[in-house]
Parts: structure tokens; C-alpha cells; sequence
């Protein structure tokens, strides 16, 4: 098992999540987040600039089994790249276990429905 940990533009959200449904990614969380990069770009916007290493960001978590950790990628990296400065990064670190609570599975069962 895999976490996927990818951080990318508010504004790319509603279609990298459309396009993880689409993968068959069914669940991950998400949360706001900010932070503060070396590369420092100016935008100017409406006549307010814009510091691009400080926007706000979506960081969001996955934890798939291996093979989808590709597709997940894929559908992260095709949806949330515009090709500029502050597209965000996507990290993969193993998982050991997983345990699903209400039944007790653990391992990669924990991750999905069997009846699928």
C-alpha cells in the first residue's frame, strides 16, 4: 500500500477530485493548506499583486493499494498541471498497515469493498 500525499492550486480541486472518481479512487480526504516556497513570483491581478509562493493550496491524502498507485498519479498530474510556477508536488510513502475499523480487515481489503 501506498500514501499519496499530493499539494496543488484551489482552483485545479473539483477536477483532480473528478478525476480521481473517475480512476476509481473513492475516498480520500482533504484539507486547506498554505506554505511558503524559494521561488518568488509576482502576479498581478485586477491591479492587486500576488506573492504565487503564499496561495492558498489543497493538500490532499490518498492511500491506495499498488496498483493504483500509477493511475491515481496520473489523474492527479493530467488534471492539476497548468505548466507554472505553483502547481504543487505529489509525495509517495509506503504504508505498513491499514485497518478499517468497523470490521477489523486489515491490509489491502481494509482499502475497498470485495463485493466490487
Amino acid at each position: 500500500m501506498k500514501k499519496i500525499e499530493a499539494i496543488i492550486r484551489r482552483s485545479k480541486f473539483e477536477e483532480v477530485k473528478a478525476a480521481l472518481l473517475a480512476a476509481d479512487i473513492e475516498w480520500f480526504s482533504y484539507w486547506d493548506v498554505r506554505g511558503v516556497g524559494k521561488t518568488r513570483q509576482e502576479r498581478i491581478y485586477r491591479g492587486i499583486v500576488y506573492d504565487t509562493s503564499s496561495i492558498e493550496r489543497i493538500m490532499l491524502t490518498i492511500v491506495v493499494r499498488e496498483i493504483n498507485v500509477e493511475k491515481t498519479i496520473q489523474a492527479i498530474l493530467e488534471e492539476a498541471q497548468t505548466g507554472e510556477i505553483g502547481d504543487g508536488r505529489i509525495f509517495i510513502s509506503t504504508v505498513d498497515e491499514s485497518i478499517r475499523i468497523r470490521t477489523g480487515e486489515r491490509g489491502d481489503i481494509s482499502l475497498y469493498d470485495i463485493k466490487k
